[in-house]
């Protein structure tokens, strides 16, 4: 693909990449309390705060990157909450990700970035390193770092691993948890749907993650929980040439609707229909 403008190096890493980052920030973090495996609100409350907050429509952030032979577009310096600078520039770069305003195949640099943000070049790194050990991105020396190219075929295998972990999980929590549990879930299923109403895939990557992740809670097992929030992650990146898995709003609507006919059948615990709702579920995210 086609690489941006090499300029000066600044720090190990040159001022390099596209001409835009997109209209990316660094969002409020949630000040919600940190609740166990179980569910205890706090994916409700990530939610509310969730909805609340300005995500793809709210025009606000950071203009693109310029070139050499153009002036500096203004630009309105984002709030940075200092005790948590690497976290919300992580959080606003996993954004990017998902929205595609940092492209595949496309190099950017931790200066450069840095600027956009308002801070310094160490938390960019910091969160891009981290953004490398989840496959997001691979380090290209003295340039930065260049957003990895994924394929259709890339995204049918995280679907296969991930419905190898969550599906017999879902199996053995429809014969175990009792329905008011289940009932417990419902915000989170109906906010799905709302999401992907939006049409903004931020927001749906976001709530599809909350509902999934209080799902598996249920199981009691934090590694396993773990794991799978991180395929669930990279799944939701755009394939080259875009869109978020290849799907647009109607594809996540009909995602959204067959949460809560999920959790229409654990409620009432029929583990046939079950069955059938959790493997057509895994086969839609192919």
């Amino acid at each position: 693909m086609k690489q941006g403008t090499q300029g000066s190096a600044a720090t190990g890493d040159a001022v390099t990449g596209p001409a835009a980052a997109g209209r990316f920030r660094v969002p409020a973090q949630p000040t919600g309390p940190t609740g166990a495996t179980g569910v205890t609100g706090a994916d409700i409350d990530r939610e509310r705060d969730r909805r609340d907050r300005p995500s793809c429509a709210d025009g606000g952030g950071v203009r693109g990157e310029h070139t050499h032979s153009e002036p500096a577009p203004p630009r309105t310096r984002p709030v940075v909450q200092r005790s948590s600078v690497r976290g919300q520039v992580l959080d606003a770069l996993r954004t990017a990700l998902v929205t595609g305003d940092l492209r595949p195949g496309e190099v950017y640099s931790a200066p450069v970035l840095a600027e956009r943000f308002g801070v310094s070049a160490t938390p960019v790194r910091e969160a891009m390193q981290q953004l490398t050990l989840e496959g997001a991105v691979e380090v290209v020396p003295n340039r930065g770092f260049r957003v990895v190219e994924r394929g259709a075929r890339e995204l049918a295998e995280l679907a296969e691993v991930r419905a190898l972990i969550e599906v017999p999980v879902v199996m053995r929590l429809a014969r175990t948890v009792p329905a008011e549990r289940w009932a417990e879930l419902r915000p989170l299923a109906e906010a799905t749907v709302r999401a992907a109403s939006s049409g903004c895939r931020v927001t749906y990557a976001e709530a599809d993650r909350a509902f999934h992740r209080a799902v598996l809670a249920l199981d009691g097992n934090e590694q396993l929980v773990r794991v799978a929030e991180d395929l669930h992650r990279r799944a939701q990146w755009p394939l080259v040439g875009g869109v978020s898995g290849g799907r647009g709003r109607a594809e996540l609507v009909a995602d959204a609707h067959e949460h809560t006919a999920l959790l229409d059948a654990l409620i009432a615990g029929d583990v046939d229909v079950v069955r059938s709702l959790v493997g057509e579920h895994f086969d839609g995210a192919v």
